[in-house]
């Protein structure tokens, strides 16, 4: 185990409810266990394109989960891809407990972090011991490519968890689009992992992967018995590396 990493998390729904709370406190104070900050970071990049009410909404939630939580909470409205340039926002994340993407459009992530002094900045606080968690869009924008669920072409992701892609609110969306979900299980590159992790249930990487919540995990393809699915409290055995 990287004694200084901080735990990352890919979260299939559920971020900033009651139901969540568990999960995401053991990851703030496993920052905290690292020489961390009480301080529970807000990114809601993910809604940038949605109503200044919908950013309230996103706000009002974390906030009320930090308060539950006992957690200082910091909210940076990072909307547009010059706010990932900016000083203020660079500085609030530093020694925080954990950083938290919340939902909406993974591309747009990805268009507004990548190649950003902030981007950079939440990295270098993850290796040194900040924990990390994405909700739906924020877990598929961590991977090299995101997968298309409602479009039919993948798009690049962050790639900070190259190996690794995810179909979030899994229980959901395979009442809905089953079709398409094998679609992307044949797409998905070889040497990559497909992940599917149902709502209200988060995939947690300290020293191992291990699933944690209501829910499940799928192992769509990259196991060698794929597709296996993993319940609250299995370890799974990925491969990974960060970039």
């Amino acid at each position: 185990m990287n004694s200084e990493r901080g735990a990352l998390a890919l979260v299939g729904s559920g971020e900033y409810l009651v139901q969540m709370q568990e999960i995401e406190s053991d990851l703030l104070h496993r920052g905290i266990s690292r020489g961390k900050s009480n301080t529970y970071i807000q990114i809601p990049t993910g809604a940038g394109q949605e109503s200044a009410d919908r950013i309230e909404f996103w706000k009002e939630r974390g906030a009320a989960q930090a308060n539950r939580m006992g957690a200082e909470c910091r909210f940076l409205p990072i909307l547009k891809r010059e706010d990932a340039f900016n000083p203020q926002y660079i500085e609030e994340v530093t020694n925080a407990g954990l950083i938290y993407f919340s939902g909406g459009d993974p591309g747009y992530i990805t268009e507004i972090f990548e190649g950003t002094p902030l981007w950079e900045k939440i990295k270098s606080e993850f290796f040194s011991g900040s924990s990390l968690a994405g909700c739906s869009a924020g877990a598929m924008a961590f991977g090299a490519k995101i997968v298309g669920l409602r479009i039919s072409h993948a798009q690049s992701g962050l790639g900070l968890i190259p190996e690794i892609e995810v179909i979030p609110h899994y229980d959901k969306f395979l009442g809905w689009v089953p079709d398409r979900i094998a679609s992307i299980a044949l797409r998905s590159d070889e040497g990559t992992y497909l992940l599917g992790i149902d709502e209200d249930t988060a995939l947690v990487l300290t020293d191992t992967w291990r699933v944690q919540g209501r829910a499940k995990v799928h192992v769509l393809k990259g196991l060698a018995d794929s597709p296996h699915t993993f319940v609250s409290g299995d370890e799974i055995a990925l491969l990974h590396s960060f970039a």
